[in-house]
């Protein structure tokens, strides 16, 4: 499995359509769009996972800066997600505090 990451999409785009713009290259196995979590809006981006490596490298080389209703994309590779270090949230904020010194 390859994952995508697709950014500068239009707030329109739909997952058949980007589906479809990156089924040409390979197998896709899923769509992921990104919607805001308040009022359920694209926020622009999404992720696609293909099949294989080979054929998600051949999409971000074919689609990159590609036009795509109206707005220039910028795909790539997807990094891992990353520790945001939230985990000390669970802490009050005397505790934070009190830790600090």
């Amino acid at each position: 499995m390859y994952r995508i990451f697709v950014g500068n999409l239009s707030y329109s785009a739909t997952e058949d359509s980007v589906r479809s713009m990156f089924a040409p290259y390979g197998g896709v196995e899923s769509v992921n769009l990104i919607r805001d979590r308040d009022t359920g809006q694209l926020r622009g981006f999404g992720f696609v996972e293909m099949t294989n490596a080979a054929e998600g490298r051949k999409a971000v080389g074919g689609l990159n800066s590609t036009d795509f209703e109206g707005r220039k994309l910028n795909i790539s590779e997807a990094r891992p997600k990353e520790d945001r270090g939230f985990g000390d949230r669970r802490e009050s904020g005397s505790q934070r505090r009190q830790n600090r010194y």
